[in-house]
């Protein structure tokens, strides 16, 4: 069971939806947070209309409130609300930021997290332990982005997958808090599970510059501890690294990319929005100017972090270098605003690079430090920050400036009955699925290559976003990069035809954001198979949760004999689940492919009650 759940307002919508949809009233973990920070741009009603709809829902069933303004999700919680030693599930995939203070912090699909809040286990495949043996200390210039770069760069975007990172070893030390917290967040981005590190004396001074010092306990390694996979990482060794367009592992070292210009450079938000990681950019370009063809955006990943720095005196270099200040929020990282100009270049300090996810289709996105984003800054072109001299040192606070009326606490529970949960008409019912037939037919829609991310199946940004609590229009943007007429084809045949819809996929299909809107919404539009050579995650199990078969080829080869357009059906579906059957037989166009389902006893029950509402519903019948 979960002791701390959070969500966001870009999949928090529908988390309440279907909290709601259980006939609960109350949320049971110790300490339940919603968080505002994706869609900020009240461009018109729709998204306020959901600010509302999440306002009444925290007063409604207990829940802490973050309201617009108050910064990222993972970021605030950590210094807020996180406590070393327990475990926190978010509907955010960023949700892992939590292990920089020793939490068992993962991202989930919202429907998981709806289960958690309602006092349900959260089921999960025992990772492996990957223990990261870290000695030495960063080089001044280099901190924790480079780091989790270095192993996106040696392991690629699946070498985490089935994984726990622990870092252990002298040089953790030497590890700061806002490094711990930008490795943390990152490590969903290989792949990973959860990231921890320690609770120790770095963890123990960040909750006391929280006022939060009685919260803190130590956990570390046993001595002894013994793990299925161990690398060995020397600090001093890592150097100043970007990833290239258009994944987090095509990373290059910075000083090789010095003939690159950069024309947008963004500092902050998800992944590097911190106290330091802000001042450290204010110290660099203090007395100087950014680029005059370079857009320079800071983007605080917190309302505590904007007013300390403020009070540090940091924001003032970085306006008189001529940055823009934004609020405190994901803003350009999910794709609301801020996008680059055509054949632009833009480095950001930001966690993901899909192409498109930045809301210019055809982008061209740089991941990196905040003191690689500052050095291209003032130079214009990609530059390695250790040619700009000697690096600034930057102190914490001995204390935060912080404010608990910043949060909208809920009413007590006598209060709650009488509080009327607010639906705008963008806010629509959750929608009901039918049980497992026991045979799928259908053609495939589409067949896409490797890495396909959730951005690509289910884009975001100012046009898609608002539409989160309503399926019927959210499901209209459903895989348009890939094949624009995709909704047509899928309505037409799920709708007209009465056929189910096929997906085909390549490696780790579904990588990214935790967003069950990529499963949601084509299981609504009729697609209920997806075949691919391996699934990352969190997709597989939002897969799972609405009713749709995650299968893998057999033969890797027999990806290459279909193509769009091919008929594939799969007979005796519930008997194949009911019995345990791993092996999956299925017809494509006439030919027989075995394909394998690898999932839980759980699993086979959600798929064949047609998801997890359905089977969440009939567990809680029986028990009443």
């Amino acid at each position: 069971r979960i002791d701390q759940t959070l969500t966001q307002d870009a999949t928090g919508t529908m988390v309440y939806l279907e909290f709601d949809s259980l006939g609960l009233d109350e949320a049971k973990p110790e300490r339940a947070v919603s968080y505002i920070d994706h869609n900020l741009i009240q461009s018109d009603y729709r998204n306020a209309d959901d600010h509302a709809f999440l306002r009444s829902c925290a007063a409604k069933y207990g829940v802490i409130l973050s309201p617009a303004g108050n910064g990222v999700s993972h970021h605030v919680h950590r210094q807020r609300w996180g406590v070393p030693g327990k475990t926190l599930v978010g509907s955010d995939s960023h949700t892992t930021t939590g292990g920089a203070i020793g939490m068992l912090a993962m991202g989930a699909g919202g429907i998981e997290v709806a289960m958690a809040m309602a006092g349900m286990p959260y089921y999960i495949t025992t990772p492996e332990i990957w223990g990261i043996y870290v000695e030495g200390a960063f080089q001044p210039w280099v901190s924790g982005k480079d780091l989790i770069l270095e192993l996106a760069r040696r392991f690629t975007v699946k070498g985490g997958i089935g994984r726990i990172l622990e870092f252990h070893g002298p040089g953790v030390a030497n590890i700061d808090i806002s490094s711990r917290a930008t490795i943390a967040n990152m490590s969903v981005d290989i792949g990973a599970t959860a990231c921890i590190f320690p609770s120790d004396d770095v963890t123990r001074a960040e909750l006391a510059r929280n006022g939060r010092e009685d919260e803190w306990m130590e956990l570390s390694p046993a001595p002894d501890a013994e793990y299925e996979h161990r690398t060995d990482l020397r600090l001093d060794d890592i150097e100043p690294l970007v990833a290239c367009p258009s994944s987090p592992d095509n990373v290059r070292p910075a000083a090789e990319l010095t003939d690159t210009p950069a024309h947008q450079v963004l500092i902050g938000s998800s992944a590097n929005g911190s106290y330091r990681d802000i001042m450290i950019a204010a110290r660099a370009i203090e007395g100087r100017e950014k680029h005059s063809e370079v857009d320079l955006e800071i983007n605080p990943g917190s309302r505590q972090e904007l007013q300390n720095v403020i009070q540090a005196g940091g924001l003032q270099p970085l306006i008189n270098a001529g940055a823009r200040i934004n609020e405190a929020g994901c803003l350009g990282c999910i794709g609301m605003g801020q996008a680059p100009a055509t054949g632009a270049n833009s480095l950001r300090t930001f966690p993901r690079n899909f192409k498109g996810r930045s809301g210019t289709k055809d982008d061209f996105v740089y991941l990196c430090s905040p003191e690689v984003a500052v050095a291209s800054a003032i130079t214009g072109h990609i530059t390695d920050p250790r040619t700009l001299g000697e690096a600034p040192r930057i102190e914490y606070p001995a204390n935060y400036i912080s404010n608990q009326k910043w949060f909208i606490f809920p009413p007590e529970k006598e209060a709650r009955a009488s509080i009327e949960v607010k639906r705008g008409p963008n806010i629509t019912e959750f929608p009901q699925f039918d049980e497992m037939e026991d045979e799928l037919a259908g053609p495939v829609l589409l067949k896409v290559g490797d890495n396909i991310s959730t951005d690509t199946i289910m884009p975001a940004g100012t046009r898609a976003l608002p539409y989160r609590s309503n399926i019927p229009e959210i499901s209209k943007f459903v895989f348009e990069a890939e094949d624009e007429q995709f909704f047509e084809k899928a309505w037409h045949a799920s709708r007209d035809e009465g056929k189910h819809g096929v997906i085909v996929g390549g490696e780790n299909y579904g990588q990214g954001s935790s967003r069950e809107h990529a499963a949601l919404a084509p299981r609504y539009l009729g697609v209920r198979v997806k075949i691919a050579k391996s699934f990352a995650r969190i997709h597989k199990s939002n897969l799972i949760n609405f009713g749709i078969l995650p299968l893998i080829f057999d033969d890797p080869a027999d990806y290459d004999r279909i193509d769009a357009g091919a008929g594939v059906k799969i007979s005796g579906v519930q008997t194949l689940l009911e019995g345990g059957h791993r092996e999956i037989p299925a017809e494509v166009d006439g030919r027989r492919v075995k394909l394998i389902l690898e999932v839980s006893p759980r699993h086979r029950r959600m798929l064949l009650a047609g998801g997890a509402v359905n089977l969440a519903r009939r567990e809680a019948e029986a028990n009443r």
